[in-house]
C-alpha cells in the first residue's frame, strides 16, 4: 500500500518536526534525535505539577497532539507501535521536572510500564518527585490479567492536566488520576485492519465481519462478529459497555481509529446519543487513532462535578475537540413558500404499474450503475438513482396518476427533493417543463421533447456531449414510431458514448480522456435501461 512517507526509518522525526513547525511556536523538542523523541511545552516554567506522557507512534494526535496548557507538559515518542527507551523517557522527565514534581500517565502496555517505571525510578534517585499511574481501560478481553489501555487514556490526561494547570499538588493530580482509571472502560470495533509502514498488511477480517475489541496496535480483537451496519455495531459496542458502565449519566469519548470517514463517525455517533448511556459526548474526533485502521473506539466514564468541570476547561490544542450536552436535533420549519405543494391524488392502475416496474428496475440497477459511474464520476449514480426510485415508490399513493398534466410536474418536485446532485434538478427541469407544455394541450410525446429542449437551455448540454441526452434524444425522437423503436434508439445513444472520448458537460468532462474509453456514460446508459423496461412492458 503506497504511503505518503520518505524513509520509514525518519518517519517519526519527520512527523514530529511537522507537528512543531505548525505549532507557531508553542511546541518544542529535546536534542536528541534520532533515539529520544521528546516534544514539550515551549512555555514551561516547571512551576507547577508536570504531565508526562507517550508511548510508540502511531496514535497521533496522541500523545504530542495533546501537549499544551490543561494536558500533557511533555510527551515522549517512541517508533511506530514501539515503546519509547528509558533513556528517551528520563529525558522527558528531567526535561520538564521541577520542585512540584511530575506524574506520568502511562498505557497498561508492557514495554510502556517497564521503560516508564525504570525511567521513574532513576529519576527519583536524581532527586526527581515522580508519580506513575496505568490506565487499563480495554474491557476487550475479560480474563484479562492486565486490560490494556486504549482511548480512555485522554480521560485521564484532560483532567489531571486540568488540575495541575490548577496548580494542585502532585498528590491530588495522582489522586485524581487513579480514580478516573478506575471508573473508565473503552472498547473498539474495525472493519480492518491497519498498515504498518514498511509491512505487509493482515487481511484477517473477512467480509462481512468486523473485529470487536481489537488493541490500538492492529493486535487481534476478542471476536470477529458479523457485520450490518452502523446501527448494529454500535448496538453491540454499548452492550459491551453497559455492563461494565452501567446508567445513563455517562460521558463518551467517540475516537475515531484512523481512516473512517468524518460522515461514518458522524453515523455512529448518532446511534451512541440514542442507546440512553451518554448525556455528554467528546469528539467525535481522531483522538487515539492506530494509523489507518478503519474503526471507532468509545470510552465512557461516570463523572463527578469536579471531573466534569475538568473534562469542560477549554484548551488552545486543536486535536481536542471540547465536550458537548447531548441534545435533541433542532428542527426549524422551511422559510415561506419552500413548503412542497401536495398534489391531489388520484388513480390509474396501468401508470402506477409502469412506475413500479421502473423504479423496480433502477433500485436493481444500483450497483451496476455505480460500477460503470466510478470508471468516469465518483460511482454514485445507482445511489442517486435508487435512493429517487425508492422515495417516489413510497409515494405513489399520494401522486396524480390519472393526470399528466398535474402528474409530470408533481414528478419533478418530488424528483428534485429526493434525487441529489445535478440530476435531480435536471430532471425536475425536464417534467415540470413537460407539465406544462401538457397543460398547454401538447402531445405527450411532443411535451417530452420541449422539457428536454428545456434541459438542453438551461444545462447547455446537447447530443455528442456524452450525457443521458445522448440516449435520450434520439429516444424521444423515435418515439413517434414507437416504443420499442425508441428503446432501440436509447440502446444504440447509449452505446455511443463509449466512443466519446471527451465528455463536455456534467461530472465526466472533468475526467482525464483515458478513464473514459470503452465506458457508457451512466446516466445515458440508465436512460437506455428505462427504454427498454418500458418497451418490455408494453410487449407484455
Amino acid at each position: 500500500m503506497a504511503q505518503f512517507i520518505n524513509a520509514k526509518e525518519n518517519l517519526v522525526a519527520e512527523a514530529i518536526d511537522g507537528l512543531l513547525a505548525a505549532s507557531g511556536g508553542t511546541l518544542s523538542r529535546l536534542d536528541g534525535y534520532p533515539h529520544i523523541k521528546v516534544v514539550f511545552r515551549s512555555d514551561w516554567d516547571k512551576s507547577k505539577v508536570a504531565l508526562v506522557s507517550g508511548g510508540g507512534s502511531g496514535h497521533e494526535p496522541s500523545h504530542a497532539g495533546f501537549v499544551g496548557k490543561g494536558m500533557l507538559t511533555a510527551a515522549v515518542c517512541g517508533e511506530v507501535f514501539a515503546s519509547p527507551s528509558v533513556e528517551a523517557v528520563l529525558a522527558g522527565i528531567l526535561a520538564v521536572t521541577g520542585e512540584a514534581g511530575c506524574l506520568l500517565i502511562v498505557k497498561n502496555y508492557t514495554g510502556d510500564r517497564l521503560n516508564f517505571g525504570l525511567a521513574a525510578e532513576r529519576a527519583r534517585a536524581l532527586g526527581r518527585k515522580v508519580e506513575m499511574v496505568v490506565v487499563d481501560d480495554d474491557i476487550a478481553l475479560p480474563d484479562l490479567p492486565q486490560p490494556r489501555g486504549v482511548a480512555g487514556t485522554l480521560f485521564v490526561h484532560k483532567i489531571a492536566g486540568a488540575l495541575a494547570e490548577g496548580g494542585a499538588s502532585l498528590e491530588d493530580v495522582t489522586k485524581a488520576a487513579k480514580s478516573v482509571i478506575g471508573k473508565v472502560v473503552s472498547i473498539g470495533m474495525s472493519l480492518d485492519t491497519c498498515t504498518i509502514p514498511g509491512s505487509t498488511k493482515e487481511d484477517r477480517i473477512g467480509p462481512g465481519k468486523a473485529e470487536l475489541g481489537l488493541g490500538i496496535h492492529g493486535e487481534p480483537g476478542a471476536e470477529q462478529v458479523v457485520f450490518s451496519d452502523a446501527s448494529a455495531a454500535m448496538n453491540t459496542v454499548v452492550e459491551k459497555l453497559k455492563d461494565h458502565a452501567p446508567g445513563t449519566d455517562n460521558i463518551a469519548l467517540i475516537n475515531n481509529l484512523g481512516s473512517t470517514t468524518p460522515l461514518e463517525m458522524s453515523v455512529l455517533t448518532h446511534a451512541l446519543t440514542q442507546s440512553g448511556i451518554v448525556n455528554r459526548v467528546i469528539g467525535p474526533a481522531p483522538l487515539m487513532t492506530s494509523l489507518n485502521m478503519h474503526g471507532f473506539s468509545v470510552s465512557i466514564m461516570n463523572a463527578t462535578k469536579a471531573e466534569h468541570d475538568a473534562l469542560a476547561a477549554p484548551v488552545e490544542m486543536s486535536a481536542w475537540p471540547g465536550m458537548a450536552n447531548v441534545a435533541a436535533p433542532v428542527v426549524v420549519g422551511l422559510p415561506d413558500g419552500l413548503t412542497p405543494i401536495e398534489p391531489i391524488p388520484s388513480k390509474n392502475a396501468k401508470v402506477r404499474e409502469v412506475i413500479d416496474k421502473v423504479t423496480d428496475l433502477l433500485i436493481s440497477a444500483e450497483a451496476q450503475l455505480n460500477q460503470l459511474d466510478a470508471k468516469s464520476g465518483d460511482g454514485d449514480t445507482g445511489s442517486t438513482l435508487a435512493t429517487a426510485a425508492t422515495a417516489l415508490k413510497a409515494r405513489l399513493d399520494k401522486m396524480p396518476l390519472a393526470d399528466l398534466t398535474q402528474f409530470f410536474p408533481a414528478l419533478g418536485n418530488e424528483l428534485s427533493q429526493t434525487m441529489g446532485g445535478s440530476s435531480g434538478v435536471i430532471l425536475a427541469i425536464f417534467f415540470n417543463a413537460a407539465g406544462d407544455a401538457c397543460a398547454n394541450g401538447t402531445s405527450v410525446q411532443k411535451a417530452l421533447v420541449d422539457g428536454l429542449n428545456r434541459v438542453s437551455q438551461v444545462g447547455g448540454a446537447k447530443v455528442g456531449d456524452r450525457t443521458m441526452i445522448d440516449a435520450l434524444a434520439p429516444a424521444l425522437e423515435a418515439l413517434p414510431n414507437g416504443i420499442q423503436m425508441a428503446a432501440a434508439a436509447a440502446r444504440k445513444g447509449a452505446d455511443s458514448t463509449a466512443l466519446i472520448h471527451r465528455a463536455r458537460a456534467g461530472r465526466a468532462a472533468y475526467v482525464p480522456e483515458e478513464n473514459l474509453k470503452g465506458h457508457n456514460d451512466p446516466g445515458a446508459e440508465a436512460v437506455a435501461l428505462l427504454f427498454d423496461a418500458l418497451a418490455k412492458e408494453m410487449v407484455d
